[in-house]
């Protein structure tokens, strides 16, 4: 008989959030093994890289990395690799130091508190330069989760897929998908529709609690400098090649507003913000 295709869509609570992961299989390859599979690998990431789980890798580094070189899993060395290269091409815009733990450092923007604090060894490892060092990856590791679900998905042979982790996502296939985007201002409406199609997209914004009020409150992403909400933007999303890249680039443009242009560009990224006054911007590649 010939191969039928079918699709799947399944849940988990994952990350602090909900992860959905949506495929279309093709010439008999088994869908279900495949998004179990899928939904492991994020589960893998919390494991390494859960900032409030004490058992995981980063909380290990976090207390061991300033006593000696901690060798940690090939995963979390290329996040923080990314990280810092994040944290180096926005000035300092992004940083996973964790407020008040990481010693801030003179010098122009790019030399980052974060950049100054650690140092990626070979094989690796990493280093920290002071005891006070602790390090946050909440605003880039869910975004390199989806990344790893994209990437066992395709290895399993499905045909199209989207895999959403409370608004950062990704999808692959020939089929573009519909993406609805929230308007910060009033999270109850949709500021516009696109189309996501062999990319990612990822959004950040002001809080809000959907069972208790519709009112939104300051931005969990914080100014690296002053340690205050954000300012540069009241919601940000942006479309890049993989999510990873996508997530940490939103809080770049909530910090920084027009002035992440050139971080957006050198990762070949594009967004659209709405600025404090209302106006909403978009980049020319948008």
């Amino acid at each position: 008989m010939p191969a039928t295709s079918a699709s799947l869509r399944r849940a988990q609570a994952l990350l602090g959030t909900f992860v959905e992961i949506d495929v279309t299989d093709a010439h008999g390859h088994d869908a279900e093994s495949a998004v179990e599979a899928a939904f492991a690998a994020v589960a893998d990431v919390h494991r390494l890289m859960s900032f409030q789980d004490p058992d995981s890798e980063l909380s290990r580094l976090n207390r061991e990395g300033s006593c000696r070189a901690v060798t940690v899993h090939p995963w979390t060395y290329a996040v923080l690799k990314t990280a810092l290269d994040m944290a180096q091409q926005s000035d300092g815009a992004f940083d996973i130091g964790v407020a008040g733990a990481t010693p801030s450092r003179g010098g122009s923007p790019s030399e980052t508190a974060t950049a100054a604090a650690m140092e990626l060894l070979p094989n690796d490892q990493v280093r920290f330069h002071h005891p006070a060092v602790k390090l946050d990856l909440s605003g880039i590791a869910k975004g390199f989760a989806v990344d790893r679900a994209i990437e066992i998905l395709q290895s399993r042979g499905m045909v199209s897929g989207m895999v959403n982790a409370g608004g950062d996502l990704a999808a692959f296939g020939p089929d573009a998908r519909m993406v609805d985007i929230r308007d910060p201002r009033f999270p109850d409406r949709i500021l516009c529709r696109v189309d996501v199609s062999n990319e990612a997209l990822a959004s950040s914004a002001r809080r809000f609690d959907p069972f208790r009020s519709l009112e939104t409150a300051d931005t969990a992403v914080l100014e690296p400098s002053t340690q205050l909400p954000a300012g540069g933007a009241h919601g940000a999303t942006v479309r890049a090649p993989t999510c990873m890249v996508a997530d940490a680039l939103t809080k770049v443009v909530m910090v920084a507003g027009k002035q992440a242009a050139a971080p957006l560009a050198r990762f070949q990224a594009s967004a659209m913000f709405l600025a404090p006054n209302g106006d909403i911007h978009t980049t020319p590649d948008w």
